[in-house]
């Protein structure tokens, strides 16, 4: 059995092993499915604003073009500290948003190509990073939590330590590319 055929049945068997397993242990499979299915859409109507704002926050920073304005503020900094500044509008959108990050990773992509070192770091900043906006509003929205303390400047610390260690990682592991 190769691998492709493998995949195939895997969500397959999956499902006809949890719905025998609550069978077996007399659980109202149904019943449980749909009470389920009822708290998933009310947890989806209660984050729903938090997540228009982001968006919105986000389509406003492109149009407006303060990410632009922001990114040659900041590109001064980022040359004395080796971080390419064609990757500086990734790494402001990339805690907001990852639909809008993955669109400036293509751009990055076509204008520079995947291989070279401005595309391999932002490759390293997509996999070591997280939409920390958009995770906190989603997740913390969810159960209903105001305050999130020490959560934003802990997620940011790490997304900044992600943008750091992308550049550094790439040095060591492609040198003199």
């Amino acid at each position: 059995m190769n691998l492709h055929t493998f995949s195939a049945y895997v969500v397959p068997v999956a499902i006809v092993f949890l719905l025998g397993f609550g069978i077996l242990r007399r659980v109202p499979v149904f019943d449980t499915f749909l009470a389920g299915a009822r708290e998933g859409i009310s947890s989806s109507v209660s984050i729903l604003p938090s997540l228009v704002g982001l968006i919105l926050a986000v389509t406003m920073l492109n149009a407006s073009g303060a990410l632009d304005l922001l990114t040659s503020f900041l590109s001064p900094v980022t040359k004395a500290l080796g971080f390419p500044a064609e990757v500086v509008p990734l790494s402001l959108l990339r805690p907001i948003s990852g639909s809008g990050s993955t669109a400036m990773l293509t751009q990055v992509f076509g204008e520079y190509g995947p291989d070279s070192f401005i595309g391999r770091v932002a490759s390293v900043i997509m996999g070591s990073t997280e939409t920390t906006f958009y995770a906190i509003a989603v997740y913390f929205g969810s159960v209903g939590i105001k305050k999130t303390r020490h959560t934003v400047p802990a997620a940011l610390a790490a997304d900044m330590t992600g943008y750091i260690l992308s550049v550094c990682s790439v040095r060591l592991f492609f040198p003199g590319g």
